[in-house]
């Protein structure tokens, strides 16, 4: 069944920000009913429950009406510090006696400013009261006066009884009355609340349970008297009171609202919770108004530079006063002063004021209207990145808000959900170890990894084979059809051992409803091999054999739960042999095993141990063979655990432990849980940013940790992997306490081994294994190089070991607690990756909060359901993933597409670049705009401080518009410093932005400094020069216009000069802008001083030919000349050492392409290494030899409580769910070398392969338990800078757009140097084989083209 595909549509309106406090729906009803201690609620009875004021089931999203939209949307932008700063220099200028500049210089851009922002949010608004009309006005049948009765959602009330019907979304949070299916069963989904897409089962409580005529429901007065409103998705805690009799109600009694009724035909519910009550509502979460660290630290400066203007003011007013007093009075007789001034005091007062408007210009307006533009811009690249678009899906990616780009470029903390963002949740069987024999591998006559193998086609002799279903190892199937007993017995266990619901609509057209994809993919693998599973009854379950029938008594069922790890059946074969079939976790298994399967259980260890290095859930299966006289007695006991009424679980567990020993192995089995394309790539290069990524899923601990390994985020060669699994405060704290000791001990342990390493000199490596002395020994030490790090906040942070953390939620909620919270910060920052288990919503938002609140740092959360939409609302960027659970996510979301490793591009690319423009854009504006206006002020001090300006009206309202507005905005939308391949090749460039070194106060202040330095020279040098001037006829040139003109000149010209420094990538847009100005300010410049526009208008026009007259002088353009050079000299001067003294990480690798291609010959490329260091070289494509912890895949998703629906028979009338088609096999293949190992001894420049004396990994390694210990060999190591040292082994990838990489770069010349690196540089991902050279430099890498030429 699939969900019709109007309903998400219609439904997203309820994850949309939720603006409680302004629709103030919800605190009215808490003023109206006090704090809720418990809710009380009457079936069929609206004047009773009307008495508690409970919310209605209308959802209000939108912020304005028609009549307040105008007034409350105007307050909120003038909270804004900018605005209300403009909106007051405004009405200065509206004063004639103070204003020297007309008013329209300040109201024309603000109003526009204030109508665009409008205009958007009255947009965002209208759509928000479309789509709340939508919701509210969706129908629902609700038992009225005994007749059922369609409503608008908006209008059901708590108490009312509402009807349900398939594939319908719940209306509100209801408790389940009755229902179509046998025992008042319904199965629903939850993907919106959880993410989990596997089915759940809710049953009403028997004595309602026949209720399911109208008649009868409308009769109905039960009472509930329940909990208040709450978040907690898991629990409901109530009673009915009925009839004299109460009932106990829980969770499995609740349909929630946000779950969809599937395969049932309809069921009745009693309305509890309604509107903002419901737990999707309460775990919704409020929108925050997100703004950038940049906006922020511009709101501050803008009052900074206020102050500043101020303090500029106060002393050219203090000197009116002085001057006017001292000299002023002489000129009283023929320059009066103007009405109402009638003394010095007073006249300094005035003059304050006309500088405020003068001096204003420090920060103008165009700055932010110039801001929105290249935000905007660079909204459009993100739209338009044809690497971001998914043909699959048809999607492209969406920058949904335009605020936020360039915080995209400082992103430390990134919080992802795993179902559905990390896995497509699609289970493929695609390994197995039957008897001692590995099948799954498809291998050529060489011994290499055949990777052209098509898929088996199991149609051709089974006719009820699944064909999604796909599997290349052909020898499995000839083991089936030669007969092998261990091969048959493998997948009858598979075919039996499980609790799959099973129809068949058709002859041979079977629709598995499996309650989590790992069963849904082994019952497949069984169909396919020839053990099909038909059908089950309460006491049967029917397979077909190989095309033979065969019905198999089922007389026990040992259910699964987390502590046992495992499930078990009894059956009957139609022999008569009972015999009991188990699978479960290699780790509980094999203890559970006879002692005669050592020799077995060795070598399956060593497969598993294979399949889990490759990130494969892997499996267990074992059997053993029962007498009548062993089943019966333990039958026995087993009926009186059942019956047991205290201690119930405990006597089971017994009783199952009893049965389940001296089992026979019969192999293990090895479950690809889907990852997206290119998840462990991205992850790998994230990392390398120093970008901390937390998984936060709703999923069970084994499902998240498995996935962690699958994805890399986990692996064998951690220091340590922390399992947080408490029940109670205090064993969270010891465990949390256990963990930092460990990370301290480890720290201690290997402060040795850093201080050998540190004793290395070297040349700074860079990049693909060559070295900065290639380059003329550019970069001759480590300290020219090394990148800026930022301090570590506490002891913990310094510890470089690799540390990973896995909690669930049970134990998160304890440590979320105010005395417990910085104690979990503390551990989980120190460790690689954290994976919180089992979190509902509301607690994924506070794990951002909390970083948020503490860290200081820019978190991204990026998730694709409902469950996700709180944490994405809650950090500073969320990411919403449009993928198979409704478009939730992504409508609360800032930025949007359809693959993980989307994000990879996102941020390297798109958020590096917008961080480092919109830095460089602001270091200019400010710099131009205090060289313009400070001129001003030193004029003032010549001018008897009579707050006269330096150029005309026209020039001071076009500098900003015309002359210097459109190179600024070409270089704050355009420019980049590097290729965006060297941005994916290199993810430290990325750092600079985490660490907000491009722009803060200190580059203020430079920016400013460089801009009074510029005014101070292009004032006093015309000054000085035109002072003593005089023109070729002896007429002098110091007049006002002439020095006006020739200032603005200069100024023009400087300000050219240095955007032209400052752009690092020039394209025809740049030039256009750049000259095009300059063009612009001459024309105009003679315009205005043209006898036309003179003639025209003689009032506003005074200076007839100043411009001409000025500019044909030669001094004039001598002192332009000597002005430009003073002031860029410096610049120029300063910025050549600190690139030879100092150099960044940008400089290095720009530098470093500059010398490949200086040194790049067409017939230099040598043949990709394969083969290790000096050693014999050994096939690439071979198995690497990898140790590692198992960890079971086992029923990852699944429930205990089925095992006993089933034998009790209440589900067996069902419409069974289609299990999503398989996709053709996928593996997603790992760049192992990518990870880093920091302080692993190095022995050369190039890791060899592991010998003989390396230490091997254990073959039985413990299981995760808190505090566990995760290690194996360390084949990947990573030196102080974070250059990748690995084995020289060539990986290829599946996807066609991933390129061939070979990690170890080329053998080059070190000249005795040590491999130590001092720029922390990923090997790029782009550049594929590695080459041989000598002393000379390597080439650049090789591209996808050569590569392509190369194979």
């Amino acid at each position: 069944m699939t969900i019709p595909k109007e309903i998400p549509d219609k439904w997203f309106p309820i994850i949309l920000p939720m603006k409680w406090a302004k629709t103030g729906l919800p605190n009215k009803a808490k003023k109206r009913r006090g704090a809720e201690e418990e809710r009380r609620v009457r079936a069929n009875d609206r004047e009773y429950n009307e008495k508690f004021q409970y919310a209605s089931n209308c959802i209000m999203t939108s912020k304005y009406n028609v009549i307040t939209f105008l007034p409350v949307n105007l307050f909120e932008q003038f909270q804004e510090v900018a605005n209300t700063y403009f909106l007051f220099l405004l009405i200065l200028q509206l004063i004639p006696q103070i204003s020297s500049l007309s008013w329209f210089t300040t109201i024309v851009p603000l109003v526009l400013v204030l109508s665009i922002t409008a205009v958007k949010d009255a947009t965002d608004d209208y759509f928000r009261h479309k789509s709340d009309n939508q919701v509210n006005n969706r129908q629902s049948q609700v038992l009225i006066n005994g007749i059922l009765q369609k409503e608008k959602w908006m209008n059901v009330r708590v108490g009312d009884i509402i009807k349900l019907e398939n594939n319908q979304f719940v209306a509100a949070d209801l408790l389940l009355l009755s229902s179509s299916e046998p025992h008042g069963l319904c199965y629903i989904e939850t993907a919106e609340l959880d993410g989990e897409t596997n089915m759940k089962v809710r049953q009403s409580l028997s004595v309602t349970s026949e209720l399911g005529d109208p008649n009868n429901l409308a009769q109905f007065d039960g009472e509930v008297v329940c909990e208040p409103p709450n978040n907690k998705l898991d629990r409901f805690c109530g009673t009915l009171y009925w009839k004299d009799c109460k009932y106990g109600l829980s969770n499995q009694n609740m349909l929630l609202r946000g779950c969809v009724l599937r395969n049932t035909e309809s069921c009745y519910g009693l309305v509890i919770f309604a509107g903002p009550d419901t737990k999707l509502m309460q775990n919704s979460g409020r929108t925050k108004f997100k703004r950038t660290s940049i906006d922020r630290l511009m709101n501050t400066l803008v009052l900074w530079i206020f102050g500043f203007l101020v303090c500029m003011g106060v002393i050219l007013a203090i000197g009116n006063a002085v001057w006017e007093r001292e000299v002023g009075f002489l000129f009283q007789s023929y320059l009066p002063w103007d009405p109402p001034v009638d003394n010095f005091l007073f006249s300094a007062f005035l003059s304050f004021w006309s500088y405020v408007i003068i001096l204003n210009t420090v920060v103008p307006i165009s700055l932010y209207v110039s801001v929105e533009v290249i935000r905007l811009c660079h909204s459009y690249f993100i739209n338009w990145d044809r690497r971001m678009f998914c043909n699959r899906s048809n999607t492209a990616a969406e920058a949904r808000s335009t605020t936020l780009n360039e915080e995209l470029g400082q992103v430390e903390y990134i919080f992802s959900d795993k179902t559905g963002t990390l896995t497509q949740n699609i289970m493929t069987f695609n390994k197995c170890s039957i008897n001692g024999h590995a099948y799954g591998e498809v291998m050529d006559p060489l011994g290499a990894q055949h990777k052209k193998a098509q898929p088996l086609d199991f149609s051709t002799w089974n006719p009820l084979a699944d064909r999604d279903f796909r599997f290349y190892d052909a020898s499995l199937l000839e083991a089936v059809k030669v007969g092998e007993p261990a091969v048959h017995e493998f997948f009858r266990v598979l075919s039996l051992c499980h609790t799959v619901m099973s129809e068949e609509k058709s002859e041979g057209e079977l629709y598995y409803k499996a309650q989590s994809p790992d069963e849904g993919a082994l019952v497949t693998a069984a169909r396919n091999f020839g053990f099909v599973f038909r059908s089950r009854t309460p006491g049967t379950i029917t397979t077909q054999e190989l095309g033979k029938a065969v019905t198999y008594t089922l007389l026990a069922i040992l259910d699964f739960n987390n502590i046992r790890k495992r499930m078990s059946v009894i059956v009957r074969n139609p022999e008569g042999r009972i015999r009991l079939y188990c699978k479960g976790a290699d780790t509980v298994l094999f203890e559970r095993l006879h002692s005669c399967c050592q020799d077995l259980m060795n070598i399956t260890s060593d497969h598993l141990n294979e399949y889990a290095g490759d990130g494969l859930r892997t499996l267990a299966l074992a059997y053993r063979d029962l007498s009548e006289e062993q089943w019966v007695e333990w039958a026995e006991r087993y009926r009186g655990a059942e019956k047991a009424t205290d201690c119930r679980e405990d006597h089971l567990a017994a009783a199952y432990e009893e049965i389940e020993q001296d089992m026979m192995l019969l192999g293990a089995t090895a479950i690809e849980d889907k990852l997206q394309e290119g998840v462990p790539e991205t992850i790998a290069i994230l990392s390398l940013a120093n970008i901390k990524i937390w998984v936060l899923t709703g999923d069970k601990q084994e499902t998240a940790v498995n996935i962690g390994y699958s994805c890399k985020m986990l692996t064998d060669d951690m220091t340590e992997v922390f399992i947080i699994n408490g029940h109670t405060v205090q064993s969270v704290r010891e465990d949390l306490r256990r963990a930092r000791e460990r990370m301290m001990e480890s720290a201690r342990t290997r402060d040795g081994e850093k201080e050998a390493e540190t004793q290395w000199g070297g040349a700074c490596s860079v990049g693909n294994g060559y070295s900065s002395r290639d380059g003329a020994n550019w970069i001759p030490d480590q300290e020219k190089c090394a990148q800026p790090q930022a301090p570590p906040t506490s002891v913990l942070e310094s510890i470089s070991g690799e540390f990973a953390l896995v909690i669930s939620g049970h134990s998160l909620a304890h440590a979320l607690e105010a005395d417990m919270e910085q104690e979990f910060l503390e551990t989980a920052c120190a460790c690689r990756a954290v994976i919180c288990c089992r979190v509902t919503p509301l607690q994924k938002a506070l794990v951002v909060e909390l970083v948020k609140r503490h860290k200081k740092a820019v978190t991204l959360a990026i998730g694709d359901g409902a469950n996700d939409v709180s944490m994405i609302k809650t950090a500073h960027i969320g990411v919403g993933i449009s993928g198979q659970e409704g478009i939730q996510a992504v409508l609360a979301s800032d930025y949007s597409f359809s693959q993980f490793r989307f994000l990879q591009r996102l941020l390297l690319v798109h958020g590096r670049w917008s961080y480092l423009r919109m830095c460089r854009f602001l270091c200019y504006f400010f710099y131009k705009n205090f060289a313009f206006t400070m001129v001003h002020f030193w004029f003032g001090f010549f001018c008897g401080f009579s707050a006269q300006t330096v150029y005309d009206q026209y020039f001071i309202t076009l500098y900003n518009i015309v002359y210097t507005s459109l190179p600024v905005l070409a270089m704050g939308i355009f420019d980049q410093d590097v290729p965006e391949q060297r941005s994916l090749e290199y993810p430290k460039l990325y750092e600079p932005g985490q660490l907000n070194l491009l722009f803060n106060k200190r580059e203020f202040f430079i920016c400013i400094a460089q801009g009074i330095y510029t005014s101070v020279v292009l004032f006093f040098i015309p000054y000085g020069t035109l002072s003593q001037a005089t023109q070729s006829n002896g007429v002098a040139l110091a007049d006002y216009q002439t020095f006006a003109v020739t200032t603005a000149t200069a100024l023009v010209i400087v300000v050219s000069v240095q955007i032209s420094l400052d752009t690092g990538f020039w394209t025809a847009i740049n030039h256009f802008f750049v000259w095009g100005s300059l063009t612009a300010y001459f024309t105009i410049l003679f315009t205005m001083h043209s006898s036309v526009l003179f003639n025209i208008f003689p009032k506003q026009f005074h200076f007839l030919g100043s411009a001409h007259n000025t500019l044909a002088q030669p001094v004039v353009w001598l002192t332009i000349a000597l002005a430009t050079v003073i002031c860029i000299a410096p610049v120029l001067a300063f910025r050549f050492l600190k690139l030879d003294l100092k150099p960044q990480l940008a400089d290095t690798v720009r530098y470093t392409q500059l010398v490949q291609q200086k040194k790049w010959k067409p017939g230099g490329r040598a043949g990709r290494r394969v083969g290790g260091v000096g050693g014999s070289g050994g096939s690439a494509m071979g198995r690497l030899g990898r140790g590692g912890s198992r960890r079971s895949g086992y029923a990852f998703a699944h429930q205990e409580g089925f095992g006993e629906l089933i034998t009790s028979g209440k589900n067996m009338r069902l419409s069974s769910l289609a299990l999503a088609s398989f996709a053709s096999r996928h593996s997603a293949i790992w760049i192992d070398t990518l990870r880093k190992k920091k302080h692993a001894p190095v022995t050369n420049a190039y890791n060899t392969p592991p010998t003989g004396n390396s230490s091997p990994a254990p073959s039985l390694a413990p299981p995760l338990s808190t505090s566990s210990s995760l290690s194996g060999p360390p084949e990947t190591t990573l030196d102080e800078a974070g250059k990748v040292n690995s084995d020289p082994t060539l990986i290829k990838s599946h996807n066609d757009e991933q390129l061939n990489v070979a990690l170890n770069g080329a053998q080059v010349e070190t000249g005795g140097c040590s491999p130590q690196v001092t720029q922390e540089m990923a090997p790029g991902l782009k550049g594929a084989g590695a080459r041989i050279s000598g002393a000379s430099s390597p080439g650049p890498p090789i591209t996808a083209e050569e590569i392509a030429s190369g194979e």
